[in-house]
């Protein structure tokens, strides 16, 4: 054993020293654990490690043998056996050879013929895979080739080559990944980062489904580099067929510029440019898009459409910047040439909203934030995208300042005091009336191929009563500070006292507008104050909460908490001759029930002395049990109910708080665990106890044991004539996500209107009551839709993993129309990801709509 080891030894020394000779930065070499000394001069140095060096002075090479590893700077070469030829300078490597890059990128092959230092070569039986560690994931891709020649380490070619991002099989390696590029050649360059495809065919699931003669892609290092992107397909009947060619030029590493022209068949080319610049301290982009339509007659006349129209376009921006850690500021712009260009040529912005009308809300802000403080200036500009909004009811609103600070109370009270304040400016050209109940009135009604549509809804009777105002025409303006106090003291049987106080000042400046269009009939709804107006409104109250707690060990620990609230302050002052903008949307519900004011904006303010009163129970066990009940209801003792008197737009009727003792309101709620909550909120009638409102539901979450998260909820309003709804309102919402398995998934949505069928009878009625006044045009028909009316629906599924993403969705949304008609918006929705190559969506409108905004017919 001796005498064998003393071989070895030697053996690793006389390699080292023949291997030193043609190796710039020397080398050293271990066999078997053991090492010899480094030579030549300073740099890098080949480490040679296996179970066996040979040296053959004939043939002047040395052999390693037995899991030989060589490191050569950042590279490793790894074989059965590697072979070094001291006279042509080349590494002749076989048997499971696995070459590692100084990235990481690991190549494998059969056999392997490198230069000595493993930047140029041939490789057989070619597997390689490059790794890209991103902030949010892995990208890993993957090349294979019978031969590939790689050139000084920067350029690889491979000959009837694949490409692809994709996991191969555990189980059947063999088996084709879910998509791979094969090509003639592939040439992957690591100094431009760029890979270029000839004679390329896509295959999915190893079915050829597209040819590609050229392209090139970046590689997953590169995350900005000037070339075209994916491309979009369009097809509708306005447009016509038509394709967009993206091509995004990487100006510098902060700034860039796509130009996506898409030649539409019917319509001509489609221009779009975006610009995006990220600075020091921010960002912000600007995308412009224009088109000169060659047949503007594909879409409705005015007021329905742009049909009048040769150049179309739109300009949309946004930036966000940050001027400390406290301060920031930024907008988010969209301007168009009509409201229906957007929609018309699919072209998406994230501040358009499109659930069941559409709007583009275009911003200016500057927001700071403190410890204890917040600060936020906006101003708003409101575009209406839907035929059937009216522009000019729609304000401006600048500025919107919001002023919240936070601090200890003086010495002598405690407590917590805060500081709120607001000034709020809005100016709209024409009054926005609603009929009460909502009637069939309307300023215009054009028709198009015999079929009306009447637009922007009015009152039949401008009276008190049987009208509202939902918004003034003028300019209104309001400065609004309040200074509040509490503090909470517990005494030692555990009840807990919380004394508050708050003064509230709001001034109002209106100068309302009585001129053009139905400006004038405002005064016969309400009087209406012009000029400056002043109130003041000082509070005092208790809030007292007395909770029971006890322990039952395994049963959990069970808590009763009664809690009343007792506010004292004048009756509030001028209720129907001010505008009312920012507080329409009153629910009364257990959330609002101890609130302090029940209005939710500056505009109204709740007056007059009031207790509120109720309970709650609560159960929580050592399994996670959670049980809450709450009932309560509150209780107008002195001076002017706020409630009972509604403003301009009757906020405060028919909320359930009208009456001098409430409604009742109640909430229940059971989780048996953090995956499962059912929970129910309902409004009780006073005087009978029946429903008044209910919203009921559950959802769900029950992985691991089954891969499913389902929502189900029931909504029930009832008529609320003097708020415009002349019956009630039901409807159930439900959503669904199942993961078949950790790839594939199927999901759904469904919103049914139990309702639907009244506002089609309402409005058959009224345009059989037209028709016998005046009997032109056809006879109106009456078709039931049926109780069970789904208004809106969604199906899809899809498939996910470490390289594709592919999903399939229908969605059938409503239109609104100015009829009370829902006309279905019916899209079949098909997205496909291709890692590191791309992603194309195909979004098809299938059925007929004949009042989708802008278009006679959509495809």
């Amino acid at each position: 054993m001796r005498k064998v080891a003393h071989i070895l030894r030697k053996t690793a020394l006389l390699a080292a020293l023949a291997l030193a000779a043609p190796l710039a930065g020397g080398v050293s070499a271990h066999a078997q654990g053991m090492a010899a000394p480094k030579l030549g001069k300073p740099g890098d140095k080949l480490l040679v490690e296996a179970g066996e060096l040979i040296y053959d002075n004939d043939h002047n090479t040395v052999t390693a043998r037995g899991n030989a590893e060589l490191h050569y700077g950042p590279r490793t070469l790894q074989a059965d056996s590697v072979r070094y030829d001291r006279g042509t300078g080349r590494v002749f490597a076989e048997g499971n050879v696995r070459l590692t890059e100084a990235d990481g990128g690991v190549v494998t092959g059969e056999r392997m013929e490198l230069s000595d230092d493993f930047k140029t070569g041939f490789i057989d039986a070619f597997r390689g895979q490059q790794t890209v560690e991103r902030r949010t994931e892995t990208v890993r891709t993957r090349f294979s080739a019978p031969r590939a020649e790689r050139l000084n380490g920067e350029q690889t070619s491979f000959e009837a080559g694949s490409y692809t991002a994709c996991e191969p099989c555990k189980d059947n390696p063999e088996t084709p990944p879910l998509w791979q590029i094969r090509a003639k050649k592939i040439i992957h360059d690591n100094e431009t980062h760029t890979i270029y495809f000839d004679d390329s065919t896509l295959e999915i699931a190893g079915i050829p489904v597209a040819y590609l003669p050229y392209f090139e892609a970046a590689d997953p290092t590169v995350r900005r580099k000037t070339g075209f992107l994916t491309p979009r397909f369009i097809s509708t009947t306005a447009l016509g067929r038509g394709v967009s060619l993206p091509y995004f030029i990487n100006l510098a590493p902060n700034y860039d510029l796509t130009i996506t022209p898409t030649l539409l068949s019917r319509q001509g080319v489609l221009g779009q440019a975006e610009f995006r610049q990220r600075i020091d301290n921010g960002f912000y982009n600007i995308r412009l898009s224009g088109i000169s339509q060659t047949t503007p007659s594909a879409f409705l006349p005015s007021p329905l459409g742009a049909g009048e129209r040769d150049f179309r376009g739109s300009v949309e921006s946004q930036g966000r910047f940050y001027i400390n850690d406290r301060w920031r500021t930024g907008w988010d712009l969209v301007g168009v040439t009509d409201k229906w260009f957007l929609d018309n040529y699919r072209i998406r912005n994230q501040n358009i909203t499109t659930d069941y009308f559409r709007e583009a809300t275009s911003t200016a802000y500057l927001v700071g934030q403190g410890d204890r403080s917040w600060f936020e200036a906006r101003g708003y500009y409101f575009k209406g995208l839907s035929s059937f909004d009216w522009q000019k009811q729609q304000p401006v609103v600048a500025p919107v300042i919001d002023y919240d600070k936070r601090v200890n109370g003086p010495a002598e009270i405690g407590g917590e005091v805060r500081f709120q304040a607001n000034i709020t400016s809005l100016t709209r050209e024409t009054t926005q009336f609603q009929g009460l109940p909502r009637t069939s009135s309307y300023l215009f009604a054009p028709s198009v191929n015999g079929v009306s549509f009447p637009l922007y809804q009015t009152c039949t009777y401008f009276q008190r009563g049987l009208c509202a105002i939902d918004g003034l025409a003028g300019t209104n303006t309001r400065a609004s500070a309040e200074l509040s106090w509490r503090r909470s003291f517990i005494d030692e049987w555990g009840q807990k006292f919380t004394p508050f106080a708050y003064l509230r000042t709001d001034a109002f400046f209106t100068n309302p507008s009585f001129s053009g269009y139905q400006n004038d009939l405002a005064p016969q709804v309400a009087k209406i104050d012009d000029g400056f107006a002043g109130r003041v409104m000082p509070a005092i109250g208790l809030d007292y909460r007395y909770p029971f707690v006890a322990n039952f060990g395994a049963l959990g620990v069970h808590t009763l908490e009664p809690i009343a609230q007792i506010i004292a302050r004048p009756s509030e002052t001028r209720i129907g001759r001010l505008p009312n903008e920012d507080a329409q949307s009153l629910v009364f519900d257990d959330t609002s029930l101890f609130e302090w004011d029940k209005f939710s904006g500056y505009d109204r303010v709740e007056g007059g002395v009031r207790t509120n009163l109720g309970g709650q129970y609560s159960v929580v066990t050592p399994s996670g049990w959670y049980t809450n009940v709450m009932f309560g209801e509150s209780i107008q003792l002195a001076g002017v109910n706020s409630f009972r008197r509604g403003d301009i737009a009757n906020v405060g009727l028919d909320s359930g708080l009208e009456t001098q003792r409430s409604d009742f309101v109640g909430r229940f709620q059971v989780s048996p665990n953090q995956n499962i909550t059912f929970i129910t909120r309902a409004r009780f009638n006073q005087a009978d106890f029946h429903v008044a409102r209910l919203e009921t539901g559950a959802t769900a979450r029950f992985a691991p044991f089954l891969p499913l998260t389902v929502s189900a909820f029931y909504s029930y309003y009832e008529a609320q004539p003097l708020l415009g709804y002349s019956h009630y309102r039901e409807g159930v919402t439900a959503t669904a996500t199942y993961n078949i398995t950790p790839n594939w998934f199927i999901s759904g949505s469904l919103l049914v209107d139990l309702t639907h069928y009244l506002d089609v009878r309402n409005t058959y009625t009224d345009a059989l009551s037209s028709y016998l006044s005046n009997p032109i045009g056809t006879v109106p028909t009456y078709e039931n839709p049926g109780r069970f009316y789904l208004s809106g629906a969604s199906f899809g599924g899809g498939y996910q993993d470490e390289c594709t993403t592919i999903s399939l969705n229908y969605i059938n949304s409503p239109i609104a129309t100015a009829t009370g008609v829902r006309e279905r918006n019916q899209t079949v929705l098909l997205r496909l990801e291709l890692k590191t190559l791309g992603e194309a969506d195909l979004r098809q409108n299938v059925g007929t709509a004949t009042t989708a905004d802008g278009i006679a017919t959509v495809r």
